[in-house]
């Protein structure tokens, strides 16, 4: 009797042992899920749309304007005089199409504005849509310049006016009150304007250091001239304006900077203008490795994971 009391007392305590063991373990399942899926927080953002091509004209055109700017990284001011935005926050499991803007063709040597640049952005379901927009063209003789991002510089005097940019984005091309042509807009400052011996510079761009060391984007494209003094491109991209001996160079490609202007000698094509493109900044421990469009991928970067989307593709948090 002895022996089957110590037999049962046994199997009493092992009833209550294992119970106990389970709840331990359900509560740690519970604990570990208890906080809900993973939650990939929230990225900052660098989205720079396309330049604008420069234009051409019997006399000059005017220098593109630079692809629309807009950054929420460490209270970096978007283009235009526009101030740092809310960063986007991004949700497990949903994915996000990123859109890098074209570059705008350049104009050519009789009368044409510079072709317009593409709209960059990045679109996902909970998230507002952001859109940067594509700068202007530059005008050609006798033609305004185009509206955009930043504004495409006006053409020589007998251009109607310069292109405007989009409020917090860009600023608007240079004015010309005399042949030669203006500079395009720029993220951080309106074009240059021309004079009577030179083409407006383009207007300078925009720095960010989103992926680790200071790099400036967006500038606007030079005005041409007919004689030796073209403009200069803005800094962060934008191409130098042409003149009759020496022809006009494109915006830098995914700078977003705008294409130099040209005028009616040869080459007689301006400057196309630099593609767009797309910065996405979270913490390491967020990133989820899954993307397409092959954007380069930076770890480490003071603790964040770096995409640069150069095309369009998507990233699924």
């Amino acid at each position: 009797m002895r022996d089957l009391k110590n037999k049962l007392t046994s199997g009493k305590n092992s009833s209550n042992i294992q119970p106990r063991k389970g709840k331990s373990f359900g509560y740690q399942v519970l604990g570990f899920g208890s906080g809900g899926p993973r939650f990939s927080g929230i990225s900052n953002f660098l989205v720079i749309a396309g330049a604008g091509g420069g234009g051409g004209g019997v006399d000059d055109g005017g220098g593109g304007g630079a692809g629309g700017y807009r950054a929420s990284f460490n209270s970096e001011a978007s283009g235009g005089g526009g101030s740092s935005e809310t960063a986007a926050t991004l949700n497990q499991g949903t994915q996000y199409t990123v859109t890098v803007g074209a570059g705008g063709a350049g104009g050519n040597g009789v009368s044409e504005t510079g072709g317009a640049g593409g709209d960059s952005s990045i679109a996902g379901t909970g998230l507002t849509t952001i859109t940067s927009v594509g700068g202007g063209g530059g005008a050609g003789h006798n033609i305004s310049g185009g509206d955009g991002g930043s504004g495409g510089g006006e053409g020589s005097d007998n251009s109607p006016r310069q292109g405007n940019g989009t409020a917090n984005q860009g600023h608007n091309g240079g004015n010309s009150p005399n042949s030669p042509a203006s500079g395009g807009g720029g993220a951080g400052a309106v074009g240059g304007n021309g004079s009577d011996s030179s083409g407006g510079v383009g207007g300078a761009g925009t720095a960010s250091s989103i992926t680790g060391s200071s790099v400036t984007r967006a500038g606007g494209g030079g005005g041409s001239a007919n004689d030796t003094n073209p403009g200069s491109g803005g800094s962060g991209g934008g191409g130098n304006g042409g003149h009759s001996g020496a022809g006009p160079t494109n915006g830098t490609a995914n700078t977003g900077g705008g294409g130099g202007g040209t005028e009616g000698g040869s080459p007689s094509v301006s400057g196309s203008g630099g593609k767009g493109v797309v910065i996405l900044s979270m913490a390491d421990a967020s990133y989820s490795g899954t993307t397409t469009g092959s954007p380069s991928v930076a770890t480490g970067v003071s603790g964040k994971t770096v995409l640069t989307f150069t095309a369009t593709g998507s990233y699924t948090a």
